[in-house]
């Protein structure tokens, strides 16, 4: 990979960015911007109404010792909901009365068996009138427990394959910022458009360094400018 002199944007749920300029992410010379954007992005952090209940179920399965058990369920139920485009469509529905919704996922849930502390979630989202953000608070709860099992998933793409030496001086500055209790697991993936540069994404965050960031910045310098 080239060396280059880029903008890195890091962005967030919600929207938070921080600018940073480095010359190559991969090489053994990280500059601190760069090390400040990583410590950030293996901080997790769930956000939004999907993050609130998310935490509120955590809590709730892990005082019982069914954290498990309730991923599994509430992934279970996610891939019922993804499957089914009615119940999709009725729990989406924002013109139907918080009542209504109560009665219809109360039906639903006699017929997928889920536990309690699911069952209670979904019953009060019903209540709430947020059914619709269902979605959000099931990938919530799954970084969640990525969190908790120490896991942290990072997707590096670059414009061509890596050479072996940059792959490894990669894995060396994440690593830096991985806890002993923790495992880190690294997907590479090759996007020409890109260009140049890298870009790191770990969950919904990302470090954007590279060259068709950078031309499409200058457009919009030059636009302005116009």
């Amino acid at each position: 990979m080239k060396r280059f002199h880029g903008e890195c944007d890091f962005k967030a749920k919600p929207i938070l960015e921080c600018s940073c300029t480095t010359n190559d992410p991969a090489s053994n010379s990280v500059n601190s911007s760069f090390v400040r954007c990583l410590r950030d992005l293996t901080h997790f952090e769930v956000h939004g109404i999907g993050g609130r209940y998310a935490s509120a179920l955590y809590s709730a399965a892990y005082k019982v010792n069914k954290l498990d058990a309730v991923n599994n369920d509430l992934q279970s139920f996610k891939k019922v909901y993804l499957e089914n485009p009615v119940l999709r469509e009725f729990m989406q529905d924002p013109t139907r009365r918080p009542a209504s919704k109560k009665d219809g996922i109360a039906a639903v849930l006699e017929k997928v068996k889920v536990s309690k502390e699911v069952s209670n979630l979904l019953i009060l989202m019903a209540e709430n009138g947020r059914l619709n953000k269902f979605e959000d608070v099931a990938d919530s709860f799954e970084t969640i427990m990525r969190a908790h099992r120490g896991e942290i998933f990072v997707q590096i793409t670059s414009a061509e394959p890596l050479s072996k030496q940059h792959e490894k001086s990669l894995q060396e500055v994440l690593q830096k910022f991985v806890k002993p209790n923790q495992k880190l697991h690294v997907k590479l993936v090759v996007n020409p458009a890109i260009i140049g540069g890298i870009i790191v994404n770990i969950g919904d965050r990302y470090i954007d360094m590279s060259i068709a960031s950078r031309v499409k910045k200058m457009e919009q310098i030059l636009q302005s400018a116009i």
